[in-house]
């Protein structure tokens, strides 16, 4: 009951005090960054509808070689294709989580790990990706998810992962790889996905929301 009190609050004086939360989608050169921007929109509807959290319901498009990407709260990758950053994109993308304390998610949607995993190492070559443990926050803080990510597509199969980035052992970059939690919140026509797995991936995502925001907090 505390602990759900101290999320609620927090909630609520982002809501009364801070400012709209915005999402920014990454546009990168060569790929397909943009095949989950109705998805964000549909996130972001029901982040507005199950928490008290004020959003902006269009995510923002944002290049990670412009400052802009500091105007947001979280910043969301995803594609099928490889990706590759430049080098103001490794920095900038740098900044954004080490000192703007800014936190990301990256979504497989099947195609771009290998590259993923090879450019996230240029951004962070001090640290390692590694599983997120299901007892993590990111799987409790809203929803309970005790099986950690839920598998949402069949692609490679196997069990889905949750893979971050610790720093000073806080969680700021998490990783969805072989469930593609992304085509999840998409609307229920473009992949006639059965309502139970739309509605892990929608209970995922505003975990991962939630946490973004509750991380500081060693409590919850």
């Amino acid at each position: 009951m505390v602990k759900f009190a101290l999320i609620l609050f927090t909630l609520l004086t982002f809501y009364v005090y801070g400012s709209e939360f915005k999402i920014g989608i990454v546009k990168y050169k060569g790929g397909d960054w943009y095949n989950n921007i109705e998805s964000v929109r549909n996130l972001l509807k029901e982040i507005e509808i199950r928490t008290s959290l004020k959003v902006k319901r269009e995510p923002n498009l944002v290049s990670l070689s412009s400052r802009e990407i500091f105007e947001n709260d979280l910043l969301y990758i995803s594609g099928h294709t490889p990706i590759s950053f430049e080098e103001k994109e490794i920095q900038n993308l740098r900044d954004y989580i080490i000192f703007y304390g800014g936190f990301v998610f990256v979504n497989d949607d099947y195609g771009m790990d290998e590259s993923f995993r090879k450019e996230i190492k240029k951004v962070f070559p001090e640290y390692e990706l590694k599983e997120v443990p299901f007892d993590h926050p990111i799987y409790h803080c809203f929803y309970k998810l005790p099986n950690g990510l839920p598998k949402i597509h069949e692609h490679d199969g196997g069990p889905p992962e949750g893979l971050g980035i610790f720093i000073d052992g806080e969680l700021r970059l998490f990783y969805a790889y072989n469930t593609d939690i992304g085509d999840g919140w998409d609307n229920p026509e473009v992949h006639n996905d059965p309502e139970e797995k739309r509605e892990e991936a929608i209970k995922m995502g505003i975990n991962i929301v939630v946490h973004s925001i509750l991380r500081g907090i060693t409590v919850y």
